[in-house]
């Protein structure tokens, strides 16, 4: 399945985290998006080709995120499906137990919780060379809905190719100036659809409206039919492409030329 292309000029490769950089990179999710790129089901694999990102709807609200031989997999609860697979990196948020595990592999190089501590916010920039991962914190409600659990939650960015991914996690609330500033461009974003346990899905349809991702990736819905109210509630504004599979690879030269819902199907890896 190829999406209509619509042709703009492309970042320069100095402006884009790819396979080959040798220095370090600062961040390219603040500046306008410009380029294309190219949206092919493909299942999940290590043989990623260069400047493409791979992305893999596990389950829930995670996903595994590979690109120039690294992978990261996002609400990491310590299952992926394959056994002895150890991820470059995992995010995790604990507004839910099925948002994280406090029993990461010990053998998983860099683990990102999401939540504030004693010491603060949570505060992550990790640079892996082909791929940065970084955190915009989020307030989070308290189970019972009455008191607010302060930079509960956080917004992960995955910058890779030259493309600004980013996972909302359990989002309560539509975020502020500041941090939509913080977030940055985002020409992917998985998008928690639920209608309650994280925000209605009228709130959240402002938030993807606000945002204007080139691919929206639902996530976090349960039985299907908050899917069905999202998609529904977006079908004007958004194309809406129910891939039937469970992997996307994407390129900043290809993305489509209109907003695109991308419905995944979730699959633990094998």
């Amino acid at each position: 399945m190829l999406l209509a292309l619509c042709a703009l000029p492309a970042l320069s490769q100095e402006q884009a985290r790819i396979p080959d950089a040798q220095v370090r990179i600062p961040s390219h999710c603040f500046a306008v998006a410009q380029g294309i790129a190219q949206v092919m089901p493909v299942s999940f694999a290590s043989d990623v080709a260069a400047d493409y990102v791979r992305i893999h709807f596990i389950d829930h609200a995670s996903f595994a995120i590979a690109a120039g031989g690294k992978t990261a997999v996002t609400d990491f609860t310590g299952y992926t499906g394959m056994r002895d697979w150890v991820p470059d990196v995992v995010t995790m948020n604990n507004a839910h137990s099925t948002h994280w595990t406090p029993y990461p592999d010990p053998r998983i190089p860099n683990v990102l919780p999401g939540w504030a501590t004693e010491a603060g916010p949570a505060q992550h920039e990790l640079d892996l060379g082909v791929m940065l991962v970084r955190n915009v914190p989020t307030d989070v409600r308290s189970r019972w809905g009455d008191d607010v659990r302060k930079d509960g939650n956080s917004i992960f960015v995955f910058e890779a190719g030259g493309l600004c991914i980013g996972h909302l996690g359990h989002l309560h609330h539509a975020p502020d100036d500041a941090q939509y500033a913080s977030i940055g461009r985002l020409d992917v974003v998985m998008v928690p659809v639920d209608g309650g346990y994280t925000m209605a899905v009228s709130e959240m349809s402002e938030v993807v409206r606000r945002f204007r991702s080139s691919i929206v990736i639902p996530m976090h819905w349960f039985s299907g039919s908050s899917l069905r109210v999202f998609l529904s509630t977006m079908q004007t504004e958004f194309d809406v492409v129910e891939t039937g599979m469970p992997s996307l690879d994407v390129s900043l030269r290809n993305l489509p030329g209109r907003p695109t819902i991308m419905v995944l199907t979730p699959e633990a890896i094998n």
